[in-house]
């Protein structure tokens, strides 16, 4: 499967959390690879997407205060949930994840806003990912 791929299921297992509490973010995540439509992931596949979603859950309070920061106007509370997801697995990639290059990061979630979202959601989501990619870069 390939990193679109896998970063493709990793938003549709964030999306699903979006709806619940933070209680049920595990039991969230069994319910995806339970669901029939998962079952042709392979055990490592299942593996890279529970660890990058992990890793992400980890993360989530420092992820989204750099969204509420830079979304001027909005915070995550105001935010689609398939935007937020995104964001959300975005802003992970360029701030904690140094096998991925920010700019294939922005890329790959404006494709996905295209895919699942609107065309506006998709240049928003360029515009706050740029700027925190900027200021990574910035202070580094």
């Amino acid at each position: 499967m390939s990193r679109s791929k896998l970063r493709e299921k990793v938003f549709q297992l964030l999306f699903r959390i979006a709806f619940g509490s933070e209680e049920e973010y595990e039991e969230q995540a069994a319910l995806f690879f339970a669901d029939e439509e998962q079952e042709t992931l392979t055990e490592k596949e299942q593996k890279q997407i529970q660890d990058k979603y992990d890793q992400i859950l980890a993360h989530l309070d420092k992820i989204d205060a750099q969204i509420n920061e830079k979304s001027v106007g909005w915070n995550v509370s105001r935010l689609g949930k398939v935007e937020l997801a995104i964001m959300r697995l975005a802003v992970y990639e360029i701030l904690f994840d140094d096998t991925i290059p920010g700019s294939v990061s922005i890329n790959e979630a404006v494709e996905l806003a295209k895919k699942y979202s609107t065309e506006k959601s998709s240049k928003f989501i360029n515009g706050v990912l740029g700027t925190i990619l900027r200021d990574k870069e910035a202070a580094e």
